[in-house]
């Protein structure tokens, strides 16, 4: 593929959920496994994985949740072990070979200054927050095109979610990339992704040539 620039979703792409729902279950005085299951329940029947929560406390404004979480100490946090093990090693890569990286994805506010502290081997980072538009709307998208130094057609998104990341980026004049991981994923096809990779290690073998022996 004839590509310049590589831009990442966050959730189930470059960061594992695991700990976020299980601080969610904490918050909420759920167990852990009933937390994950009505999230896997919820992504199955193609809902927002937030109304996991609306389940559990039926007519929950989640926002005014999420500020209280804030306001007592227990809101956002990001750090190195919320990173998949391929993250850093794929992005390295494909930097180190000249491509441009960028991380983009629907995250609020308190994400991006969190993201930025990580050091990812990224030459931008941006949230859906920070934009003002937020996935899968075309808005987010025209931002991303905009944003990237790249053509739209020599830039590739990579993403779980074929509705949210595969179609709108597409539909943007994208190249994109399906990651098979996470409930979403791991459950769900993108037939029209120009490629399909089970890790990030794997879609960097794809796009980058092999050496020679």
């Amino acid at each position: 593929m004839d590509i310049d620039a590589v831009v990442f979703d966050v959730g189930n792409t470059l960061t594992d959920d695991t700990r976020y729902w299980r601080d969610w279950a904490d918050w909420l005085g759920v167990p852990a496994h009933t937390m994950s299951a009505l999230v896997g329940m919820v992504v199955a029947e193609g809902r927002d994985n937030a109304d996991a929560i609306r389940i559990l406390r039926p007519g929950c404004d989640v926002g005014a949740e999420w500020r209280a979480r804030q306001a007592a100490g227990r809101g956002e946090r990001l750090t190195e072990d919320d990173l998949y093990p391929d993250v850093r090693p794929a992005l390295g890569r494909l930097r180190a070979a000249g491509l441009w990286v960028g991380v983009a994805g629907n995250q609020n506010a308190a994400v991006g200054p969190l993201l930025r502290g990580l050091d990812l081997p990224a030459d931008a980072i941006a949230t859906s927050a920070e934009w003002g538009a937020a996935k899968p709307s075309p808005n987010f998208y025209a931002r991303l095109t905009a944003w990237a130094p790249t053509p739209p057609h020599r830039t590739l998104y990579v993403g779980d979610h074929p509705a949210h990341d595969i179609a709108p980026a597409r539909a943007a004049g994208l190249r994109t990339a399906h990651l098979r991981r996470g409930p979403i994923g791991l459950t769900t096809t993108a037939p029209d992704a120009d490629l399909t990779a089970d890790s990030l290690s794997a879609l960097a073998d794809l796009l980058l040539p092999r050496p020679r022996p």
